[in-house]
């Protein structure tokens, strides 16, 4: 049986790194991806490499999409990594948070209950809070038959389906 490694010692797989550009999907001008969020561009940026904001009629390119989300990966890892002292993760763990940390940003992951359930060692806590995020706009997108956001909680059910299945 694999062992979990210590966060500050992984990064990203880059079979994780396709994944999430495909969920997010690729747009060349700037839109507003559910009500209420912020601008996105090339794939689900928010920011550009400068750190300024995502603007409505900003564009981009494929290439300068996949630089602009590398480098916001390789931002946020950073502080993920940190925000996980002595705690282990299985690949497939740290790869579906950074994946959640991409959507919701670190200040969210900072506060959220799967980052005090890794802390405390309960990683089946941590898996099943995934589920708590499951509002965009402050819309419950697992109301049956949405056609808003259903893309938010397809993809909470798919992170914790392979949390859980990561579980020894």
């Amino acid at each position: 049986m694999k062992a979990r490694i210590l966060a500050a010692s992984l990064s990203l797989s880059a079979m994780a790194f396709v994944g999430l550009l495909q969920d997010e999907g690729y747009t060349d001008k700037a839109v507003i991806p559910t009500q209420n969020d912020r601008p996105t561009v090339g794939f689900g940026s928010t920011f550009h490499e400068s750190g300024q904001p995502v603007k409505l009629g900003d564009t981009t390119t494929p290439v300068r999409a996949l630089i602009k989300a590398q480098a916001h990966i390789s931002q946020e890892e950073a502080l993920f990594r940190k925000s996980l002292p002595k705690v282990a993760l299985f690949q497939a763990e740290y790869d579906l948070y950074m994946d959640w940390v991409y959507q919701y940003g670190i200040g969210a992951w900072n506060k959220s209950s799967m980052r005090k359930g890794l802390q405390a060692g309960n990683y089946r806590a941590a898996c099943d809070a995934l589920l708590l995020y499951k509002y965009s706009g402050g819309y419950d997108c697992s109301t049956p038959g949405n056609k808003r956001c259903a893309g938010v909680w397809t993809r909470q059910l798919e992170r914790h389906k392979t949390c859980l299945s990561a579980q020894p």
